[in-house]
């Protein structure tokens, strides 16, 4: 059907409405990372406003990863990130696997109590006694098993699970499958979606955790990005935290290169997840 001049009106205002959103967006990130390659000669030129740079150098990068805490704290975030997904995901999907067969005794009992974590927890207090009870304070041990399961994303798992035909399992198991190789050759190869989408939502929590290496570790060590980037960016002058500066290398320059340098992994990572990511939550939604 040929649209209508009120629809192509709809259609214009509606794209150049979302090009403004978009833009919005973008634009902080724009900035910067003109602010991080740009000389400080240029950007005091333009009254520190700057979006195309001129002239580029990569100095404030050079000095921020060879005078400053941001290259061990970034190894640990990948570290913690990396574990702490791989392990939500296989905790996530063996919960989910088993929380979808309707035949589960005391399923529906379980899944009330799972729900309930999710309006109601047990508070700060207990939750820190709990982490020093097993001896995790301190550890990366504790910024690895802080959130490793949610109940949320274990939701959107199970439905995704409950929309597949019921026959590919029944089919392995008259094949003599067992359980854990029905869920390892059939139904995982199926559910790359969800799994892409669940794994995003781990890595990004993971990635962006400050809370919990603030309160349950001291030793700066073992901090992940996130704490020392807040540590960097709240100072006044960032040599407390980087060292001796150079002057043609001025503080905030190195400031948004440590804001670029903890956005950017991620940025990395969601263009290969992101084919995936609406058709694993819209598959994973259909059913609760």
């Amino acid at each position: 059907m040929k649209a209508t001049k009120g629809e192509k009106l709809f259609y214009g205002l509606n794209y150049l409405f979302l090009a403004a959103c978009g833009l919005l967006a973008v634009f902080p990130f724009l900035y910067i990372v003109a602010v991080s390659v740009t000389p400080y000669v240029e950007v005091i030129r333009h009254g520190g406003f700057i979006i195309l740079p001129r002239q580029i150098t990569f100095e404030a990068y050079r000095q921020l990863f060879a005078e400053s805490e941001i290259p061990r704290a970034f190894l640990n975030s990948v570290f913690i990130t990396v574990t702490s997904t791989a392990l939500g995901l296989v905790l996530t999907t063996m919960l989910a696997f088993g929380l979808a067969k309707k035949s589960l005794p005391g399923r529906q009992t379980i899944l009330l109590l799972l729900l309930f974590t999710m309006f109601f927890s047990g508070g700060l207090i207990p939750q820190y006694l709990l982490m020093k009870w097993l001896g995790l304070l301190n550890t990366y041990g504790v910024l690895i098993l802080s959130g490793t399961l949610s109940v949320f994303n274990m939701f959107v798992m199970k439905g995704f699970f409950e929309n597949l035909p019921d026959g590919l399992e029944e089919a392995a198991l008259i094949d003599g499958a067992s359980e854990l190789q029905t869920l390892w050759k059939v139904i995982l190869p199926l559910s790359r979606p969800v799994m892409a989408t669940i794994g995003l939502f781990y890595a990004v929590g993971h990635w962006n955790s400050f809370f919990e290496a603030v309160l349950y570790v001291r030793d700066t060590a073992k901090h992940p990005l996130q704490p020392v980037l807040q540590k960097m960016l709240m100072v006044p002058d960032a040599s407390e935290i980087l060292g001796s500066i150079e002057d043609y290398v001025p503080s905030e320059a190195v400031k948004m290169a440590a804001v670029v340098v903890s956005i950017l992994p991620i940025l990395l990572v969601y263009p290969f997840l992101q084919k995936h990511f609406t058709k694993g939550v819209l598959l994973g939604s259909i059913k609760g």
